[in-house]
């Protein structure tokens, strides 16, 4: 019996361009002369080195440690030797540093030990979940959140799915597409041990109905499982994770909210795979599906890319038509970002890299006055008033910009794609956001400033009472003595020197110390020979 789905109104149908790149079949991409693995792949804590410049490392090896409960360790791609440990620039919007492990493979390959579990339904959750961490599984389809921290949410509720997202809705971005239809049966079983963990009574797959190949190979794997196949209409951004839950479930997150808190686990197909993949073999994440497309390189395809090779090495690969190139982009048109550096390199939430010509990605024009024609509210999956948040956004009144949910927006560009007059609204949004984020932070700081400031108060005041009280002991001491003294002179008597009681004691220490060194030692009879 097929699952109905939701209706919804909003979205957008842009050109897929996906065709390009699922013509040819999965392949490894090359080995490059060095790979560079930044230490945070993933939203939370970075995690921390344990290796120095010259140690050579194996195949799985950690590189670096979890760094608390929101962290995930970072692993070697390959064998090889470590050159440095040092600030690179990272494929991130804000173009800044930060610590990478620089390897140099070897060539070899070598693996170090690992193994898998044999039984994942006799494992307790906390030792599983404690596992995954362990293999550095973080989110593959979107801000790359530690999936042990997610599934945690999730046993400590009452789940009543477990969604997997398989849409992948942006134009030209098929790296999904290529691993369901590659490694259908690890999506299924992955998902079962997530099932394990979270104890939903439903488990759906929702597909999008453009990955006709991947849907019946989905289907054949999970012929025996819990796993149920939806494939839903096919229309941008019903990717992303709240959009996904309102089709499959009918259900909305709360404002604030995480899906668990309605009862619902969201997980990518790519993460679910790399979960199959440590519990199965005991492998780590070091590698995922990566689209490489676009008009500027000759060949488009799905590589399956260790982490940590420079996108330069991937463009090659493909061809890359250098006079061709207009722009390089991390993840689709829609969503990505720019990049600015072939150098960098690709990480756990690198899923396409997009270089495309002039005529492709074309600047945009000059953005005209707003003529209020309220195409922009039609389309926002978050159910938004784009107008009145770029109104605010631009006038700066980012109070009203919050009050209007602001940080509801998903970002995902459906707005501006409509958008008569070619504003770029969500680059207005990200800025109101920044801004907002900005202030937090340093009202943040103002406050522990203040704590500070009232702490030190608090602490001189403290200080000079106990000094007051101090003096005034001293004060009254000296004024009883000063009593006595009169009292003793009236009675004729001769006043008592304060004094005199240290001095004698003083006087008896000497003595005592006097006679102690003149009295002789008494005989040592375990040194006299016998």
């Amino acid at each position: 019996m097929k699952r109905p789905v939701f209706e919804y109104s909003w979205g957008i149908h842009p050109p897929e361009n996906k065709v390009q790149s699922t013509e040819r079949p999965l392949e490894d991409a090359p080995l490059p002369d060095r790979l560079v693995l930044p230490l945070q792949q993933h939203i939370g804590a970075p995690a921390q080195p344990l290796v120095e410049p010259g140690t050579r490392v194996l195949k799985g090896q950690q590189l670096a440690s979890a760094n608390g409960f929101i962290s995930v360790p970072v692993h070697a791609p390959t064998s090889g030797t470590v050159l440095e440990v040092a600030e690179h620039t990272i494929p991130h919007p804000s173009g800044l540093t930060d610590l990478c492990v620089v390897l140099e493979p070897d060539g070899r390959d070598e693996w170090t030990e690992h193994r898998g579990i044999d039984d994942f339904s006799a494992v307790a959750p906390r030792e599983l979940l404690d596992y995954i961490r362990d293999h550095g599984v973080a989110g593959l389809g979107g801000a790359g959140f530690p999936t042990a921290a997610k599934l945690g949410s999730g046993t400590d509720s009452d789940i009543e799915f477990l969604v997997l997202n398989g849409v992948e809705c942006e134009p030209y971005i098929t790296a999904d597409d290529t691993l369901m239809f590659e490694y259908a049966e690890a999506v299924v079983k992955g998902a079962e041990v997530i099932a394990h963990l979270v104890q939903p009574r439903e488990i759906l797959l929702g597909i999008e109905d453009n990955k006709p190949e991947a849907i019946e190979e989905l289907r054949k794997a999970a012929a025996n499982s819990p796993v149920q196949i939806v494939v839903i209409p096919t229309k941008y951004p019903s990717g992303g994770e709240k959009q996904l839950i309102q089709i499959l479930t009918g259900r909305e997150v709360p404002r604030g909210g995480i899906p668990a808190d309605i009862g619902i686990v969201c997980m990518n197909v790519g993460t679910t795979a790399a979960v199959w993949k440590a519990v199965d073999s005991g492998e780590p994440l070091i590698s995922r599906i990566t689209t490489v497309t676009g008009k500027a390189v000759d060949t488009p395809r799905n590589l399956e890319v260790l982490l940590g090779t420079p996108i330069r090495s991937l463009l090659e690969h493909c061809g890359v038509q250098r006079d061709a190139l207009y722009r390089l982009i991390m993840g689709g048109p829609l969503m990505g970002f720019t990049l600015t550096d072939e150098n960098l390199p690709v990480i756990k939430t690198t899923n396409c890299i997009l270089a495309a010509t002039r005529e492709e990605l074309p600047p945009p024009p000059p953005a005209q006055p707003c003529i209020r024609c309220g195409m922009c509210a039609e389309v926002c999956p978050a159910y938004l008033l784009p107008q009145q948040l770029y109104w605010y956004s631009k006038a700066k009144e980012f109070d009203r910009a919050e009050a209007h949910n602001l940080f509801d927006c998903i970002e995902c560009g459906a707005c501006a794609y409509v958008c008569p007059s070619n504003i770029p609204l969500v680059q207005y949004y990200r800025f109101a956001k920044g801004e907002i984020r900005k202030a937090e932070h340093e009202r943040i700081l103002a406050e522990r400033s203040r704590e500070r400031f009232e702490s030190r108060k608090e602490r001189l005041a403290r200080e000079e009472q106990e000094k007051e009280a101090r003096r005034k002991a001293r004060r009254e001491a000296a004024a009883r003595a000063q009593a006595e003294k009169k009292a003793a002179a009236a009675r004729g008597e001769k006043p008592a020197d304060p004094r005199a009681d240290e001095v004698k004691a003083a006087v008896e220490r000497v003595r005592a110390k006097k006679e102690a060194a003149a009295t002789p030692a008494a005989p040592d009879n375990d040194n006299q020979a016998g």
